[in-house]
């Protein structure tokens, strides 16, 4: 065993006499430092170099914030992060600011009945579809990654259970919302048409979170498609064909939910793998594949349920017709947003460029939740149009 580590053949030798112990002596009172024989040793100037990932990003995806990029200082993460989180507040009172003040512009000189408490109607509806896309999608996407070659073993966390209970959270406030401005108790609004309906949507919620929440999730599409139901009767009380108004509403209300949230669960997850391209482009590119169906079906019962509620008379003189009009108009720019990035992930093979389009088209959509809770609060248009 030798004590201590070997001398530096190239190390100057200090001058004897000065002081200075020569190179490979050891102090008296200095511990002695056994190594095995043959052990090598390293200058800690070139461990501490060993252990740093190079910023070059060198065969790593181009997502911005991705491990391509390191962290310059310490306080740098957070620093970078702080965009996001100014954008993300600033949408969510936008949002609010619309969900609230919304119906009430809309129907601002066109004559209809004013709606009791539209606003707050319209955030529990905007939080109640929000919360069944969020549940559908995580119940569909799962479907396109194990189908993913040579993909990551991570995953990310589920938001089912919060997704499902902040739904039965907004259908049991409109419960309430119901009961104060009839002037009846809960139980007596229970025996509505809408208070039972929402009763239904609240404890249908309520039975797909215990399902998120078990050892089968699968099991909560039973109560989801419960929830879709009772939402499509409520959402038509009209008397001419409510039936058939329904039934679009069904597909309607399924398609938008999957699309939606299918993305959500596809985006966190082509972050989480964000160093395997690969397996990113790989997912977007078959939920892409769906998509284009839910689209299909999203423009067909769009279409006709537009030609048998709006009167053409009343397309800009009803509250109806002018949030439908915007949600027109946000729905063109989800449209292009989606085949650019369908592009974008057919030419390149890094899907840094398509993951943020396709970013950008759930910000879009999530502009079309809450504009589709305004279209189920304001007044049904066509008495407007059968005025003398």
């Amino acid at each position: 065993m030798f004590s201590g580590p070997p001398a530096d053949p190239a190390a100057p030798t200090p001058p004897t006499g000065s002081g200075t112990p020569p190179t490979g002596a050891r102090r008296a009172d200095a511990p002695a430092v056994a190594l095995p024989i043959g052990a090598p040793t390293v200058d800690p100037a070139v461990a501490v170099a060993a252990d740093v990932v190079p910023s070059s990003g060198e065969g790593r995806s181009g997502y911005e914030g991705g491990p391509g990029r390191e962290d310059q200082g310490g306080g740098s993460g957070r620093s970078s992060r702080l965009p996001l989180t100014l954008s993300l507040a600033a949408a969510a009172l936008l949002a609010l600011l619309v969900a609230v003040f919304g119906p009430g512009l809309a129907a601002r000189g066109t004559g209809e009945l004013r709606i009791p408490g539209a606003g707050l109607t319209t955030l529990l509806r905007t939080v109640l579809f929000a919360g069944l896309a969020v549940h559908l999608g995580e119940l569909l996407a799962p479907q396109f990654i194990r189908t993913v070659r040579s993909r990551p073993r991570t995953a990310v966390r589920s938001w089912s259970v919060c997704a499902a209970l902040a739904g039965a959270g907004a259908a049991a406030g409109q419960i309430v919302q119901l009961a104060a401005a009839s002037g009846l108790g809960i139980t007596q609004t229970y025996a509505t048409r809408n208070g039972g309906l929402l009763l239904i949507i609240a404890n249908g919620f309520v039975a797909a979170a215990l399902c998120a929440a078990s050892k089968r999730p699968a099991l909560a599409l039973a109560p989801l498609a419960v929830v879709i139901g009772a939402e499509a009767i409520r959402a038509h009380p009209e008397a001419y064909s409510p039936e058939i108004g329904a039934a679009l509403t069904v597909v309607h209300l399924t398609a938008a939910s999957l699309w939606t949230g299918g993305l959500l669960y596809v985006l966190r997850t082509m972050w989480l793998w964000r160093g395997s391209p690969i397996a990113a482009r790989a997912l977007l590119g078959r939920y892409a594949r769906l998509a284009i169906w839910l689209y299909v079906a999203l423009a067909a019962t769009g279409t006709v349920s537009t030609l048998r509620r709006l009167p053409v008379d009343v397309v800009f003189t009803s509250a109806y017709g002018r949030t439908l009009l915007v949600k027109l108009a946000l729905m063109a720019v989800v449209s292009l947003l989606a085949l650019a990035a369908r592009r974008r992930m057919l030419r390149d093979d890094d899907p840094a460029v398509a993951h943020r389009l396709a970013h950008r088209e759930q910000v879009v959509l999530g502009a079309v939740v809450v504009v589709s809770a305004i279209l189920t609060v304001v007044p049904d248009p066509h008495w407007i149009s059968l005025r003398p």
